[in-house]
């Protein structure tokens, strides 16, 4: 009887032949690698990143003030297209900020072990991303100060929002999603608060990572009630994934314009929202994962599943693409009809191929393996489906309404630099908001990756007590 040796992966072992941890660390190793950017100073290049970051947020408050003092005037905006880069820039950012929930908390419901070392990325990418998106809806109402007019609640005046309206809807969905969201997030870094508490260098960074870790002593009583909020909290988000991005679905298509009308948005929404987070989460989490030198934790084998969820998903997009036009063409609608033939032959058909070229054309690479785990080839294409993704919003907000029924009231629409400065400025405030979430958080789940070694050391110490050879056979 041939045994094993308990410290070399053996084949056949679902945690061990294609690993999802590269090597054997002990539990002290994993804290002082993986914390090892949060408590050392910061480096010249984090600086620098930071510096432009704020620069461009800096840009982000010099156009909102332009908006907010001279008014919604300074965008593009016209009529017919009353909507543009704002609402566009709204759902391009909400349909990023999916990605976090369902990595996060489906694959937790399903017990997905390489959850555990992206999970974080995910989930403070979808904070970042609705606060960005929330902005542009306020700023879009003209007058944002009063904005609790779209909230239901007993006043005086007795006006009470227009319940039928899915505008209305979109604060209830948002802020739901927005809260649980945190929620999720900080219930999941309670145990490595504590462990940066517990490895701290200086006093100031034990009391407040002492704080956030509202007292958590990893006691087996704290563990079993966190893991049942955070199954808790996991069940809660998982609704959210389909439920808000329907509902954002919902300001188009149960409207009347040709391009908006039709029951294919609300998958089409939820799988292009999934397909643009998870393209968001490999454009952050390539570069984090080399400068924070966390290869030993985010393998090859992370890398070619979320690459796979990306061939998946964007089939899904394509089949809502197919199914979209095919049903313009099927009404026999001249309305629909023209509507497609614009986007397909017309004055936004640079930007249409542009989008079928980047959504559609691009995931295909990742049918091959080689290119699934090429960390080059995986951020240019994740790069190019964000652009793709973001130029399929602008075609679904600003096609069908600068064409709409009558010849005589259509308009073209030009961006002005209040426009680009306020997609700029939210880019850039999203970045500055992830460098200092790579500072003081850990950027992997400590506790999830602990876990997940001694199912692997379990598992090999289990084939080496039963002696097995590694084909199974005895």
């Amino acid at each position: 009887m041939s045994t094993v040796d308990p410290q070399v992966p053996a084949p056949g072992d679902p945690l061990t032949e294609h690993p999802l941890l590269e090597g054997r660390h002990s539990d002290r190793a994993y804290s002082e690698s993986l914390l090892a950017f949060v408590h050392r100073p910061a480096g010249r290049t984090w600086w620098v990143m930071l510096g432009l970051g704020l620069a461009g947020t800096a840009l982000l408050t010099w156009a909102i003030g332009v908006t907010l003092f001279v008014g919604v005037g300074t965008w593009g905006n016209n009529i017919p297209v009353a909507w543009a880069f704002g609402i566009t820039n709204f759902v391009w950012w909400i349909g990023i900020g999916h990605a976090g929930t369902l990595i996060s908390a489906i694959l937790l419901l399903f017990q997905e072990k390489w959850r555990g070392s992206i999970n974080r990325f995910a989930e403070a990418m979808t904070l970042f991303a609705v606060m960005c998106a929330g902005l542009f809806p306020l700023l879009h109402l003209g007058r944002p100060w009063k904005f609790y007019w779209l909230v239901p609640y007993p006043s005086s005046l007795r006006a009470w929002p227009q319940f039928r309206s899915p505008l209305t809807w979109d604060i209830a969905a948002v802020g739901t999603y927005l809260t649980v969201s945190l929620l999720f997030w900080f219930v999941g870094l309670i145990p490595d608060l504590a462990t940066a508490r517990d490895t701290a260098r200086t006093p100031r960074a034990r009391f407040w990572y002492g704080v956030a870790s509202l007292g958590w002593r990893g006691s087996a009583r704290h563990w079993r009630q966190w893991r049942t909020g955070y199954l808790l909290l996991a069940g809660l988000a998982t609704p959210l994934v389909v439920s808000v991005h329907t509902i954002v679905s919902f300001d188009f298509a149960v409207a009347q314009l040709p391009g908006w009308h039709t029951t294919i948005f609300p998958p089409y929404f939820v799988a292009g929202a999934v397909f643009s987070g998870f393209a968001l989460v490999l454009t952050l989490l390539i570069p984090a994962r080399k400068a924070l030198g966390l290869e030993h934790v985010v393998t090859p084998l992370h890398l070619d599943n979320m690459a796979k969820v990306l061939l998946a998903t964007g089939w899904m997009v394509t089949y809502g693409y197919v199914q979209e036009h095919f049903f313009a063409w099927f009404s026999a609608n001249p309305f629909e009809m023209h509507a497609t033939e614009a986007e397909l032959f017309g004055p936004y058909a640079p930007l249409f191929w542009l989008q079928i070229f980047c959504n559609v054309g691009v995931p295909q690479l990742f049918w091959f393996s080689r290119l699934r785990t090429n960390v080059v080839v995986l951020w240019v294409a994740s790069l190019l489906i964000n652009v793709g993704m973001w130029t399929e919003r602008f075609l679904i907000v600003v096609a069908p309404l600068s064409m709409d029924f009558l010849p005589s009231s259509w308009a073209a629409y030009r961006p002005t630099w209040v426009d680009w400065s306020l997609l700029g400025g939210t880019v850039a405030f999203f970045g500055t908001a992830f460098l200092l979430f790579l500072k003081y958080v850990p950027a992997v789940s400590v506790s999830e990756v602990k876990e997940l070694q001694r199912e692997v050391d379990a598992s090999l110490q289990f084939r080496r007590e039963q002696g097995t050879r590694p084909g199974g056979a005895p």
